[in-house]
Formats: C-alpha cells, sequence, structure tokens
C-alpha cells in the first residue's frame, strides 16, 4: 500500500527558477517574436540548462499510450502494443538528439486499436480517427515554429498512417518516420490475429474453453510492437520505408530489443543530416515514391486498407492519386514474394520477414525485374539504388539473415522468395477489383487469400448461392456462432459504409471464416472493409455503398448472386443475377440487373443509431472530397466550394 499524503506538510508559494542567464542578444529583443523568447524561458523552467538554449530544435511525435513504469511493468494500460514502447523508442531519439548537440522536443497523439474495438461501436471511430489525428498531429509541428525536423514514431493501424500524412503534409520540412515495429509470437500458441477467432471456434466446437482462455492469454508474447501478422500496422511499416521516409530495414524490427532502438538513433543522425543538407518531406515524396510503395505493397501481399491509406498520403503530398486502375496494372506486374501470415503459403511471423531482410531484401528481388525506379531520394540522403548497393553487401543483411537460420532454422529464402520460386509455389498475385452489378464503382478482394482448395484448374474462384442479407455486423457474427451459416452461403453485410458506420472494419468475421472448416465455401461480401487480415473470398469497399445509393442495399435474402475471382489475370465480378423466394433459379446478369433497378432499398437499411456525429460529420467531408476510392480525405478547396455553392442556393431559395 502507498502512504498517505500528507497534507500538513508546507505548500510553497515562490521558488527560485532556474539558475543563470538566457543566451539572448540585443538584436533578438528588438526582432525576434516575443513567442520565441518566452519559449526560451519555457525551456529553462522545465530545466534544460540555459547556456545550451541556441542549439537546433528538433520535434519527436510518438503515439505513445499507458503510462510505464520504470521497470517496465504497467501503472496504466495503453490501448494496444503498438504504442506501449513508444516511449522507449523516443527517448532513445532523444538521448541521440542530445549527444548530437540539438534539443529535442517530444509531443504525444495516442491512438486506437481496431483489435479491440472489433465488433463494437469504437469501431465507429477508427477510419475518422486517421484525418483528426493527422491533422493534431500538424498542428503541434506548426506550433513548435523553431522546430528544424520532425520525427514522427507510430506503429499500428491508423496511428502510423496519420503520422505519414502528418509529415506528408509538411513538405517543406525535414522528416522522418521511425516504424514501432512487431512484437514477438508465443514459442506455443497463436498468432494476434488467429486468436481472435477464439470466440466464434469455440460457439462452434472446435475449441475447448480451457484452450481458449490458454490461448487468448498468450498471444501477444512481448509487450510492445504491432501485431505478428502482415495486417495494416505491419504493412503501413513498410509502406513508409518503401516511400523513402524511413530508413532501410527499418520496417517490423521486433519492439524493446537493441537492434530496435538503434533504428531510433540512427533516425535522429539522419534527421539531422537531412536539415544540414537541405532536404524536405517534398524531396522525398513524389509520384514515382508513391509507385514503389504500391509496388511492395503487391509483393509482401500486403492490407487492403493501404487502398485508403496510401492514395491519402498522396493528397497530402501533392502528388497524383493512384487510381484503380492503378492498383490494378501494378498488381498485374508484380509477383508476390513474401511468404508470411496470415496468407502464408508458410505462416511465418513478421520478425521472420524482418530477419531475412525485410524492404532491402524484397527490393532487390524487385529492382533486377526492373519494377522499381531506384533514382528516388529517401531519408538517408541516397537514393534508393545507392542503399541497395549498400544493402546488398552489408554485413547487417549476412547477420540478419544468419541469425533467422540459428534462431528457428528458417532458410531467409523461404520467406523471402525469389521470383522463380515464388512462381513455382503458386504464389497468386495480391489484389483484384471485381465489378459488376452490385458494385459498378469497383470493390476489392485480397484474392491471395482464397484457399487454393476451391479455385478450379484456371485459377477462378466462382460461386453462384443464395444471399442472406445483415445490416449490422453484430448480427452476422451471431448466425456464425450459432451455426446458422453454413458451406454455399453468400453474406451481405450492408450499409456498413462510411455514412452508416464510418466503414468499420469487420475482421471478426473474416478471421471467423478463415478458421472454421466450412469457412472456405462461404462468401462474404460488404461496403465495409476488413483488416490487413481479411482472408478467403471475402469482397470489401463495394461501391457505391448502400447507404449512397449503391445497388448493393437493395438485396433481399435469398436472392441468387453470382461471384468470379480470376486469381491468375485478376478480373472478377460480383452480380445478382435472379430473384430468391420459391424454387428460383439463378439467371443472368441482366436479369438482375433489371430487378435492382426495380427495388427500394432494403427495408432494414439505415444509419446505425450508434453512429457519432463526429464520425457522420467526417462521412460527410470524405464524401464531398472523392469518398473510398480517393481515400477518404478532406480536400478542402472542393469542401469550400461545395459549401459556397450549397450556401449561394439557400440564398437564392429565400
Amino acid at each position: 500500500m502507498r502512504e498517505a499524503i500528507d497534507d500538513s506538510v508546507p505548500v510553497h508559494t515562490a521558488a527560485e527558477g532556474p539558475a543563470g542567464k538566457l543566451p539572448i542578444t540585443g538584436e533578438q529583443l528588438r526582432s525576434a517574436p516575443s513567442g520565441e523568447i518566452f519559449g526560451m524561458t519555457q525551456n529553462a523552467g522545465m530545466g534544460w540548462n540555459p547556456l545550451l538554449l541556441n542549439r537546433p530544435q528538433y520535434l519527436i511525435l510518438g503515439t505513445m499510450g499507458g503510462i510505464r513504469r520504470e521497470d517496465g511493468s504497467p501503472l496504466a494500460l495503453g490501448y494496444h502494443t503498438g504504442h506501449w514502447e513508444i516511449g522507449v523508442m523516443m527517448e532513445e531519439i532523444a538521448e541521440e538528439i542530445t549527444v548530437n548537440e540539438g534539443i529535442p522536443f517530444a509531443g504525444y497523439v495516442s491512438d486506437p486499436c481496431d483489435g479491440r474495438s472489433q465488433g463494437t461501436t469504437g469501431m465507429f471511430d477508427s477510419l475518422p480517427y486517421r484525418n483528426d489525428a493527422a491533422m493534431v498531429l500538424r498542428r503541434l509541428i506548426r506550433s513548435l515554429p523553431t522546430r528544424k525536423g520532425v520525427l514522427g514514431v507510430a506503429t499500428c493501424d491508423k496511428g502510423l498512417p496519420a503520422m505519414m500524412l502528418a509529415l506528408a503534409g509538411m513538405r517543406q520540412l525535414p522528416g522522418i518516420i521511425v516504424p514501432g515495429g512487431v512484437t514477438l509470437p508465443p514459442v506455443n500458441g497463436e498468432d494476434a490475429g488467429k486468436v481472435q477467432s477464439i470466440g466464434a471456434r469455440y460457439s462452434n466446437g472446435e475449441l475447448s474453453l480451457e484452450d481458449a482462455a490458454d490461448l487468448g492469454c498468450r498471444a501477444c508474447a512481448t509487450p510492445g510492437g504491432g501485431c505478428q501478422f502482415l495486417g495494416t500496422a505491419a504493412t503501413a511499416q513498410v509502406i513508409a520505408e518503401a516511400l523513402g521516409m524511413s530508413l532501410p530495414h527499418s520496417a517490423l524490427s521486433p519492439s524493446g530489443q537493441p537492434v530496435w532502438k538503434n533504428i531510433g538513433r540512427q533516425s535522429a543522425r539522419a534527421l539531422q543530416h537531412m536539415v544540414q543538407s537541405g532536404i524536405v518531406m517534398s524531396d522525398i515524396l513524389t509520384d514515382q515514391a508513391i509507385k514503389n510503395a504500391m509496388v511492395l505493397h503487391a509483393a509482401f501481399g500486403g492490407s487492403t486498407n493501404l487502398l485508403l491509406h496510401l492514395p491519402a498520403i498522396a493528397h497530402a503530398a501533392g502528388l497524383k492519386i493512384p487510381s484503380v486502375n492503378d492498383w490494378n496494372e501494378v498488381n498485374r506486374k508484380v509477383p508476390r514474394l513474401v511468404s508470411v501470415l496470415p496468407n502464408g503459403p508458410v505462416p511465418h511471423p513478421t520478425i521472420r520477414v524482418f530477419l531475412a531482410g525485410g524492404v532491402p531484401e524484397v527490393m532487390l528481388h524487385l529492382r533486377r525485374l526492373g519494377l522499381i525506379d531506384e533514382s528516388v531520394l529517401t531519408v538517408t540522403g541516397r537514393t534508393l539504388g545507392e542503399n541497395l548497393d549498400w544493402w546488398e553487401t552489408s554485413q547487417r543483411r549476412a547477420d540478419m539473415r544468419r541469425r533467422l537460420q540459428e534462431a528457428d532454422g528458417i532458410d531467409p529464402d523461404s520467406v523471402i522468395m525469389r521470383p522463380e520460386e515464388a512462381k513455382r509455389q503458386g504464389m497468386a498475385s495480391t489484389m483484384t477489383f471485381p465489378t459488376g452489378n452490385l458494385c459498378p464503382e469497383g470493390a476489392v478482394i485480397k484474392s491471395a487469400a482464397i484457399d487454393p482448395s476451391v479455385l478450379d484448374s484456371e485459377g477462378v474462384y466462382r460461386h453462384t448461392g443464395r444471399v442472406k442479407v445483415f445490416t449490422a455486423e453484430k448480427d452476422a457474427i451471431r448466425s456464425i456462432k450459432d451455426g446458422k451459416v453454413q458451406a454455399g452461403d453468400i453474406l451481405a453485410i450492408i450499409g456498413r459504409g462510411p455514412s452508416g458506420t464510418g466503414m468499420e472494419e469487420t475482421y471478426q468475421l473474416t478471421s471467423a471464416l478463415k478458421h472454421l472448416p466450412y469457412g472456405k465455401y462461404v462468401t462474404l461480401i460488404t461496403d465495409a472493409r476488413f483488416s490487413g487480415v481479411s482472408t478467403g473470398a471475402c469482397i470489401g469497399h463495394m461501391g457505391p455503398e448502400a447507404l449512397a445509393g449503391g445497388p448493393l442495399g437493395k438485396l433481399r435474402d435469398n436472392d441468387w448472386v453470382e461471384v468470379l475471382i480470376d486469381t491468375v489475370n485478376l478480373e472478377g465480378s460480383v452480380n445478382l443475377v435472379g430473384e430468391g423466394g420459391g424454387g428460383g433459379q439463378p439467371l443472368s446478369k441482366e436479369a438482375g440487373t433489371e430487378i435492382l433497378n426495380a427495388r427500394t432499398p432494403h427495408p432494414g437499411l439505415a444509419v446505425d443509431p450508434g453512429l457519432p456525429d463526429d464520425t457522420r460529420l467526417w462521412a460527410a467531408l470524405q464524401a464531398a472530397s472523392g469518398g473510398t476510392w480517393q481515400g477518404c480525405v478532406y480536400d478542402t478547396d472542393r469542401i469550400i466550394a461545395l459549401l459556397e455553392a450549397g450556401r449561394q442556393a439557400l440564398e437564392e431559395k429565400q
């Protein structure tokens, strides 16, 4: 027990204040803003040596959450492991800046956990958080006018994209992203992706209560870092490095370990070099860098959530926003090379990808194929090609790959494969973008995640079946747990796009289907989105969303739906092909289109009653800015123009 506070101790009413004098000149007093001088007063008041107050200032921004005691044990928990050790990394960076005669400042904007909020109303704030956090982070940057550059330390699904958006928007400022790394898998147990399906597996008799409790306790085997699979967190780390915003071989490092801490110190030195060299974010983020990131996304088999985040980064940087056709072209050209959780073919955790060489190792293969632009500048101050030349012959590369062989007995080339080996093993390309009368604006499926056993000899997934329509995710997961979903079903989750739920993530559904024996024979279609662990024949981002008049919102129970996904040619379609009821049989796409044109929306289609006003505002603003396929951004000029047009229209009515 802590001792009670003694209220009898006298309260002091004044203090001596810091010793010394501010290192200011008469010219500063005559011409400098008062805020700049008062800032020095504040710095001295916080305990910085007044004699050192004229050193260059650097801002460290982090997504740290929770309160750790000195021994690392929790005093107050964070929302997730991904931000639990961020403060440790920020300390390393601050020490390095100080040693190199700079003044470190630190600010924090913590982030939510998509895993923690799955299936809850907390998910309604998940995607909107990204835009809000990016704005707050940029405001923090601008609120320290004396900073020379910024280091952004972040790890997970929304905090890291928000940090990338923030730095991308500060186009004339030097900046570096420091990825927060990954957590380790348990020696015996399940990864943090599979363990999220213990409720569905227990309910279906696939798991005992004792095993569920044991597996659930041990899945996060170390206290810091993003999840062990290539979900949104890990993919975002890969993308930050692929963009040139992070140091080579910094994505997916093991949180808390010396190699991870050293990345922070190296990043601090690199930022100071950027400042000295006059390199700013607009030098790093170019259309070519965005294309490189898309190529790496395809080669890794990354999360479909990056279809929302990478266009938003391009928008913040003032660059061309990649279209669906651009994504399609990249996925048709780029082979998938990384064998990693959740889609394998061997379910290696992300720490093994790091030890096998991570992003630069994959880039070596892509360079030989002529698929990346080596001329782009990176935060090292060198081109990507120069970085890869270093990596190819580096001692670090040799040491890491040897460590993987020693620790786990794994050949690095079986984790990051040569293109010939990947092709031999039938590694499917990452994404397909189907269209059809249920999604005329398009949709996305992580086609690499479809179980090969349900593809025909030509690599095509074909499923025509009756649909079960749900207007709430909680009803769909309840049906799965109650055994009301069977092999051959098609599940439609409608009204869960930006307008209905803030475009919630439906991972509890996709993970359940991944890990239940009949799940590979079930198709899921929705206007919501999935985690990077989207699995099986799960089609999301269907547009237009149901609540914006999309035909998906006109489906009824027992309608016939036809799904075709060609995983080789990366083509696909999702069509209504007939009405349900009676002994009806599937007809044709044309007949289905006529049915849809004659129908009204589903009677249960509605905005979720728990949707916060904050998210409703976000949904309206991003819709006015181009919506999902533009990255759910805020296009300021377009929003202002629409508001002005609306104001004028209202005035004309009066």
